[in-house]
């Protein structure tokens, strides 16, 4: 990874669907984005006309229920940006401009999928500037009850070992170590879908959420197993959808990592909790570039131009 060039898209490419858990119709456009102004959102639509731009960074996040939110409801906010975001940092888009007339990214198939091949039919483009990296310089961890996240070195690029148990035969304990890479996030992490548990629809539903989940973008479990009548995508696509969202919010750091990344149990807030803590210790991290440390021990100079289950399971 290091050395690389940032890259980011080659043309504009426009997606429209419905918020998972808001329900709404929406419209997301992403652009073409300048060096170092890594990913941001320009949320439009907004009362009276206005417009705002949301850096796409961990301390811009207000809220981590049953999906990652950041910017904040009375100036305007943008839910579910995990899968998309998944697939900037799958796919190596540094710079990218998310022009979004909606409260919510619209949930898709509830993979990473359709935004891969969104970002595949315009393509990527190398910019100028070589690519910077957080270094992982010392164990970083959070811990709640059993669950946990942490950050720590890792010599060879960026390394997730996630694992999930919970408490049902239908899922169980599972574990999944993955290497990210473009190739590997294609084949392997990409496809795996959000889900959720029908026991649980009714609650979310008057909690306002998963008002737009259907069989179309959700793999839900009844008493029995999975509904879908296509069933699973892969034997074990409830850990790997877990890696999809930990790779979306781990993004939030502002530019690659270099480190390994663990959880157990984790979710949404651990993921989140894990970068601050990371950020609140500057003897953690460094800023590299080139394979060399070039920032030091300071924020990434980087600015911008659903699973429905447990957060801890």
């Amino acid at each position: 990874m290091a050395g690389q060039k940032q890259t980011t898209l080659r043309d504009r490419v426009e997606l429209k669907g419905v918020g998972v858990h808001s329900g709404a119709p929406v419209r997301i456009v992403l652009h073409p984005a300048d060096v170092d102004t890594g990913i941001s959102f320009l949320r439009t639509g907004l009362e009276g006309g206005r417009e705002r731009q949301i850096e796409a960074r961990y301390n811009a996040v207000s809220a981590t229920e049953l999906c990652t939110i950041i910017g904040d409801a009375n100036s305007g906010a943008v839910a579910t940006i995990e899968h998309l975001m998944a697939a900037f940092t799958g796919l190596g888009v540094d710079n990218a401009l998310v022009e979004i007339d909606g409260p919510e990214v619209p949930i898709m198939d509830g993979s990473s999928a359709p935004f891969v091949d969104a970002i595949d039919m315009v393509g990527l483009v190398r910019q100028v500037a070589n690519r910077r990296y957080i270094k992982i310089l010392k164990p970083v961890r959070v811990e709640q009850g059993r669950a946990f996240s942490e950050l720590r070195p890792f010599a060879r690029g960026f390394r997730l070992e996630v694992e999930i148990d919970f408490d049902t035969p239908l899922i169980g304990r599972q574990k999944r170590v993955l290497d990210l890479e473009p190739g590997a996030f294609r084949r392997d992490i990409a496809r795996a879908r959000t889900f959720g548990f029908m026991k649980d629809v009714e609650r979310l539903w008057k909690a306002g959420f998963a008002l737009g989940a259907s069989l179309d973008n959700t793999v839900a479990l009844g008493d029995e197993g999975v509904i879908n009548p296509e069933g699973l995508r892969f034997a074990d696509e409830f850990v790997r959808h877990k890696t999809l969202d930990a790779i979306g919010d781990l993004s939030l750091a502002g530019a690659p990592i270099l480190g390994c990344y663990r959880s157990y149990c984790g979710g949404h807030r651990m993921n989140v909790a894990v970068l601050q803590a990371l950020f609140a210790d500057r003897s953690a991290y460094a800023i590299v570039e080139g394979g060399r440390r070039d920032v030091g021990h300071a924020e990434p100079a980087i600015r911008p131009a659903l699973a429905f289950a447990a957060e801890t399971n």
